[in-house]
């Protein structure tokens, strides 16, 4: 937990449960045990004016920071890291506290980049496809093998030899959850999650990262699911459409 130097920080989250890039801000509040109000935003209407005002983009998290606006999921999330130095993120000022900040950033850099996109782009392929789902299932297990498996190789249990959640986990954090969950319930094939337990480093990793209570405590598995099919629904019928 943060040490928080005397009174502790006004924060308000403007947030959904429903969203993986959210979630990442409640994933580090919690590890850093600060605490917040919490105002939530339905994303399935339109921002009213008084959001636009906070956060132009109409986009969630945003945080008001003692009076000060923050948005965007990666710059709330490394904010508030930053500003409480701890577990989650060395303080910056030594080439040894550098280097852990690189190879997270590189972490998180080659989960987005390389492989991250895969199990939404599952899910959103229709049930009844079943041979293009398979295939590019094992597209998505060949490249986690290659780009992420070896980043692992020191965790305990977890990134870079820590024994508490790092920012490399907080913020795929909610990404590896709902796609553990997407597997559970079929909405892509289980194949995935054989070929995840194939990998000695990633599954075990994996494990300890979604039984974590900063990363459970605001999930909602139903309806969460139920608001990602109904967003998977909204954007085959935009695509359709086009």
């Amino acid at each position: 937990m943060a040490q928080v130097n005397g009174n502790a920080p006004k924060i308000t989250l403007y947030t959904n449960h429903h969203c993986p890039w959210a979630h990442r801000s409640h994933i580090v509040l919690k590890e850093l045990g600060l605490p917040y109000e919490e105002v939530i935003i339905d994303l399935d209407k339109p921002r009213e004016p008084w959001y636009l005002e906070i956060n132009p983009r109409g986009l969630v998290p945003t945080i008001n920071f003692n009076g000060e606006i923050i948005t965007e999921s990666g710059i709330v999330s490394t904010f508030l890291a930053d500003a409480y130095p701890s577990h989650l993120l060395p303080a910056s000022g030594s080439p040894e506290a550098a280097l852990t900040r690189a190879r997270i950033n590189f972490f998180v850099d080659t989960w987005f980049s390389k492989v991250g996109s895969h199990w939404f782009r599952l899910a959103f392929l229709k049930q009844d496809a079943t041979e293009e789902k398979e295939k590019l299932g094992k597209e998505f297990v060949d490249l986690v093998t290659k780009e992420v498996e070896p980043l692992l190789k020191d965790a305990k249990p977890f990134f870079g030899g820590s024994g508490k959640v790092t920012l490399a986990e907080a913020l795929t954090a909610p990404f590896i959850l709902r796609l553990y969950a997407f597997a559970k319930h079929g909405l892509i094939p289980q194949s995935v999650i054989s070929g995840f337990d194939a990998l000695p480093n990633f599954s075990k990793w994996a494990a300890e990262v979604i039984k974590q209570e900063s990363v459970t405590y605001i999930w909602d598995e139903e309806t969460t699911l139920a608001a990602s099919n109904k967003k998977i629904e909204s954007l085959r019928t935009q695509a359709a459409a086009k």
